[in-house]
């Protein structure tokens, strides 16, 4: 070991002594007198082997509750509007020894309707077919039909922004009937049958519905009518405005509709439909209606009564026509207005 790193080791051994003896004594803690030392217990960890089961495998339902309330599934939002509704109303009377007189009766009526409606943004499209067929039983006399209908209507509609309620629309809608039509007592030669008549309209205009309401109003200054005769008898008779022999009587002219449901009480529903039409080139001014007006009274979820009536005013109807025995007409008859009263508490279903 050479000189040099003896002496510095010597130098490092005094200044150690040196520094150590420079630190003053006291006896007073270092702390203040106010500080308090909290000092945690330390728990040793506890590992936890792995591939260890540690939940019980026994079951037990001694401590579960019964699932009182149904699962409610999720149901992904839809801009379609689908309604499905059966109807039947059924009214009957009978008499046993009845002092005041009267005979028994039965009378039925079922009605299906199927909706289905799109609306988003600025499209509308709405479809609707109703159905309806109603029977008579009476005792002393054959079962007579009461109601009959066939109706598909279907509209498209344009909107140039979301802010207003007219659209650009199209229309189409059908109407006839199932079976065959009678003025009784005759039930030898019919007045009606499918498709004779049967009513097409076709055309275009604007439309007025505002929204978060069923209030719709359509406009069509250009509509097609066609009325069909399908029937030869009726048809050889001109029936319904068609020529003799002809099949097809078509009219253009001015349609106005008007739909309207609302709740005016509570569990009373209003409905009504309205339809006008005139013709441009053969009688412009004189107007066919066909107006509809019910009351739905809804009981509980499957009972409802009904109150309605049913107006129709058509020119191309003749009423009271006298034919000669060699089938000259003597006299052609006249439009008359027709109306229907409908009065019933019957079972709806809708599905």
């Amino acid at each position: 070991m050479n000189s040099k790193k003896i002496l510095f080791l010597f130098l490092l051994i005094c200044f150690a002594s040196f520094a150590q003896d420079s630190i003053p004594e006291t006896d007073e803690d270092s702390l203040w007198a106010n500080t308090t030392v909290i000092r945690f217990q330390q728990k040793a960890v506890k590992p936890i082997p792995r591939g260890v089961r540690l939940a019980n495998p026994r079951i037990s339902f001694k401590h579960t509750k019964p699932w009182l309330k149904k699962y409610k599934r999720f149901v992904p939002f839809s801009f379609w509007e689908d309604i499905n509704e059966f109807g039947l109303t059924i009214n009957e009377v009978a008499f046993i020894n009845w002092n005041a007189g009267g005979e028994n009766s039965v009378s039925a009526l079922a009605r299906l309707n199927f909706t289905r409606n799109y609306k988003f943004r600025y499209i509308t499209w709405s479809n609707e077919l109703r159905l309806r067929y109603g029977l008579n039983a009476q005792e002393g006399r054959e079962v007579r039909k009461t109601e009959d209908l066939i109706r598909l209507t279907s509209s498209f509609g344009f909107r140039r922004d979301t802010l207003s309620h007219w659209y650009y629309s199209a229309k189409i809608n059908f109407n006839t009937q199932f079976s065959n039509g009678f003025k009784y007592p005759n039930t030898e030669n019919p007045i009606s049958r499918f498709m004779a008549p049967g009513y097409l309209f076709l055309g275009a205009g604007t439309t007025f519905a505002p929204e978060k309401t069923k209030f719709n109003l359509y406009l069509s200054p250009l509509t097609y009518k066609a009325t069909f005769v399908l029937d030869e008898a009726l048809s050889n008779q001109g029936a319904f405005g068609v020529e003799e022999g002809e099949r097809i009587f078509a009219e253009l002219g001015f349609l106005v509709t008007n739909t309207w449901e609302e709740e005016i009480f509570k569990n009373v529903l209003l409905n009504h439909r309205l339809t006008l039409y005139t013709d441009y080139l053969r009688s412009f001014g004189n107007i066919d209606v066909d107006w509809e007006l019910n009351f739905n009274l809804k009981v509980n979820e499957y009972i409802s009564a009904n109150i309605g009536t049913h107006l129709i005013f058509d020119d191309d109807i003749k009423f009271d026509e006298e034919v000669a025995d060699d089938g000259t007409v003597i006299n052609p008859g006249e439009p008359r207005i027709q109306f229907k009263q409908v009065l019933g508490v019957g079972f709806v279903y809708n599905f």
